[in-house]
């Protein structure tokens, strides 16, 4: 089973631009069946969700597709698949929620390894309601979160960890379920942020053990969405602030105002993308995504390896992604060497690969780096050995400059 690299490549209209994406991290490229799902949708009669008349039932349709998806991506079930604006609107909504249930002396923890948006929610929810909030540091040296790291700053307060399943910064990839458990044996829920994860490796909620799980699909292949999974009897248990006509039912009482039908149908294509890669594989379509993703992390590896080999012929270029298990993203430094500076002179050659911290500022912080962060190569399932070619070729020119 292989990751058929030229027929997925044929089927993204942004490619035909001749740029070379490693912007991945910050939004992936989006197929023509996503783009061809989110204009159908538009041009059907649509209408706000009901069964009578035909915009009605094709609101309802999307909404199910879309949870049904995402659930099969997720390894979750429908009815615990909750969409929002974003990732970061979906966990300010959460932090505010089960705040309600704290009380001066809880505690929950957060890591300095994780984007902002699985930080700031819980620390200004916990500062609202007299919380204490832990930190979790990482080793700056090999970008390791360890378990025992997060086991450290646990007690029989701690209400909610919070922690990143891949860092969009360096590729880290924590060892969730090990955290699960250290943090469900002292009563403890789990909140994984898992919009960086999501685009490089399957996910199972129940494997994982996370209690809540966000993802974003503009960073698989989808439109601008927020998507989080929980277990439906877990969501029973919370009660959001909403409006007095809107439904109680679950999900629905975590969706505020009308859903963006459009983007849920643009989501089920992206999903169905990822399930049918590879053409030659059968079978339901959870077991097509697994399939998909074994052989696009074969991919993706091989792609990394063949950048990190040739960053190790270029001079005065750190790779600060360096943990065992990480996804196909490297944050770059160089010495004497602005990496705003690299972005520019990448950009001018058609290569897009930015530079910055990326909102994992704590991230960045404990790397040394300040807020500046570095310079982002991050891959996805279009990306090939053509593109990184012309990244290396880019780089070693870039380093030729006068500094």
């Amino acid at each position: 089973m292989s990751h058929d690299i030229v027929g997925v490549r044929a089927q993204f209209p942004a490619l035909k631009s001749g740029w070379a994406h490693f912007d991945g991290p910050g939004g992936s490229q989006t197929p023509q069946p996503v783009i061809d799902a989110i204009a159908d949708a538009l041009a059907g009669p649509l209408a706000n969700r009901g069964v009578l008349t035909a915009g009605e039932r094709n609101a309802e349709d999307r909404v199910a597709a879309a949870r049904a998806a995402m659930a099969d991506l997720l390894g979750a079930e429908p009815s615990g698949i909750v969409f929002g604006r974003s990732a970061t609107q979906l966990t300010y909504d959460f932090s505010r929620t089960l705040a309600k249930g704290w009380a001066p002396g809880d505690e929950v923890v957060v890591t300095r390894l994780d984007h902002d948006s699985n930080i700031r929610p819980w620390v200004q929810a916990a500062q609202g309601v007299g919380v204490t909030v832990r930190w979790a540091g990482f080793d700056p040296d090999t970008g390791e979160l360890d378990a025992r790291d997060i086991a450290a700053q646990l007690s029989d307060r701690t209400r909610l960890v919070a922690v990143t399943a891949a860092s969009n910064l360096i590729g880290t990839r924590p060892d969730i379920p090990a955290i699960a458990a250290l943090a469900h044996e002292r009563g403890a829920l789990l909140y994984v942020d898992g919009v960086h994860h999501t685009a490089h490796a399957p996910v199972d909620l129940a494997r994982l053990g996370a209690d809540f799980f966000v993802c974003s699909p503009y960073k698989f292949l989808g439109p601008h969405l927020g998507v989080l999974a929980a277990r439906p009897e877990l969501l029973e248990t919370l009660r959001p602030d909403k409006l007095l006509p809107s439904t109680d039912a679950v999900p629905e009482r975590f969706e505020l105002g009308t859903l963006p039908y459009e983007l849920l149908a643009g989501t089920a294509a992206a999903v169905d993308f990822l399930a049918g890669m590879d053409p030659r594989v059968t079978g339901t379509r959870r077991e097509r995504l697994l399939a998909s993703f074994a052989s696009l992390e074969h991919h993706e590896d091989a792609l990394r390896r063949r950048i990190e080999e040739g960053l190790a012929a270029l001079p005065g270029i750190t790779v600060r992604s360096r943990a065992a298990r990480r996804t196909p993203t490297l944050l770059l430094t160089f010495e004497g060497r602005d990496a705003a500076d690299a972005y520019r002179h990448l950009a001018g050659r058609e290569v897009a690969a930015p530079a910055g911290s990326f909102y994992a500022m704590e991230a960045s912080r404990h790397l040394g780096l300040g807020d500046t962060g570095g310079l982002r190569v991050g891959l996805a399932p279009y990306n090939d050995e053509q593109d990184v070619d012309r990244l290396l070729e880019g780089l070693a020119a870039f380093l030729r400059t006068a500094p």
